[in-house]
């Protein structure tokens, strides 16, 4: 991890936290020294962010760094969190790791009256019928779309068949209860929809397919509005 990134993703932890979080634990975060911790803390202090601590006691990081503070409606705030309850119990663990920090940095700036709001809401999300489970790493699958690699996968259809295909992800969507892969099929040569639970393996091929993810994506919204017109 370069260290702007690091910086970041210390300020980050810091966040998390509303009471001192040890050296120590922060350290085992990062997979970085002590030494290496202490070097980062003072360097984000005088850069201007109010990290109150010291060695032995811990650190907690004060509001307002970086971001003013952030003014939304009461229902801004509950649709904030409704959606992120909807990811935090719809979706793998990754993505609900990260609705959870986007609330924790969105927490951190808002003021102080709109904080209760933040955690009070009464908006739930309500159960949905067991969802299916994938068999591959669904973060790979939406790196391999943020950077239009190529993904070889095996791949079982409705009817039962097994294929193998190469594919060039560029959308995927979710529902109460599947999520679905869209891609440019080489085997097909045409967009086709995978449902993530019948992929059975994924390789990352490190070679960036042909069309960019954009064109890809008006291509295949094209094809949704000429279904809807037909109709």
């Amino acid at each position: 991890m370069v260290r702007s990134q690091r910086l970041l993703t210390l300020i980050g932890l810091l966040r998390s936290h509303r009471y001192p979080v040890s050296g120590k634990t922060l350290a085992e975060k990062l997979n970085v020294s002590l030494r290496t911790l202490y070097r980062d803390i003072a360097t984000l202090q005088e850069q201007g962010a109010n990290i109150e601590g010291e060695t032995g006691v811990g650190y907690v990081l004060k509001p307002g760094f970086l971001l003013p503070p952030l003014m939304f409606t009461e229902e801004e705030i509950e649709a904030l969190v409704l959606g992120a309850r909807w990811v935090a119990q719809r979706t793998d663990s990754q993505l609900s790791n990260g609705a959870q920090n986007a609330l924790n940095k969105i927490a951190a700036v808002l003021p102080v009256e709109l904080k209760d709001i933040l955690d009070d809401t009464t908006l739930l999300i309500g159960p949905s019928k067991e969802s299916t489970t994938d068999t591959v790493d669904m973060a790979e699958v939406r790196q391999a779309i943020r950077d239009e690699k190529i993904l070889s996968i095996d791949y079982r259809d409705l009817k039962g068949k097994y294929t193998q295909r190469r594919i060039w992800p560029f959308a995927l969507g979710y529902f109460d209860e599947v999520r679905v892969l869209v891609a440019w099929c080489e085997l097909r040569q045409d967009i086709r929809n995978f449902r993530t639970d019948r992929i059975l393996s994924s390789e990352l091929i490190e070679t960036r397919y042909a069309t960019p993810r954009h064109v890809l994506l008006k291509q295949w919204r094209a094809t949704l509005h000429e279904s809807k017109s037909s109709q």
